[in-house]
């Protein structure tokens, strides 16, 4: 098996855990039969996932907070008609939130937020409920 010989720098390791979290969004929603597209680079129009159910696209912003306090206080960042619904992962806890685009801040389990289980099946389902 192959060892990893060098240490990555601490803010290319938190680039490459973000990326992951988007990595496998796509690919649930994918594996749900989205068309999933992922752009070269969304520096200022804040878009991590574009997916399609062949008729309408929706834009994605994915964050991943390190917590696992579900009443943590988020921030937008983001222009509210830039996106159609904000992922949350926490990468101390196995769960995470669907949300509508806000403005300002809210609490991440807020009443219109959807909590899934960081699984397929289960994040499949909530994001359905939106």
């Amino acid at each position: 098996m192959p060892i990893k010989q060098t240490s990555t720098p601490p803010k290319t390791a938190q680039f490459f855990k973000s990326v992951s979290f988007e990595t496998l969004a796509a690919s649930w929603l994918q594996a749900d039969g989205w068309e999933v597209f992922m752009p070269l680079t969304d520096h200022g129009s804040k878009t991590d996932l574009l997916i399609s159910d062949g008729r309408q696209f929706y834009r994605i912003q994915v964050k991943s907070l390190q917590t696992n306090d579900e009443n943590t206080v988020v921030e937008a960042q983001w222009p509210q008609d830039k996106i159609d619904y904000v992922l949350y992962f926490s990468r101390a806890g196995n769960w995470g939130y669907i949300t509508p685009p806000f403005q300002g801040r809210v609490r991440l389990n807020h009443k219109d937020h959807v909590r899934f289980h960081q699984h397929p099946k289960n994040f499949n389902s909530a994001f359905a409920k939106i």
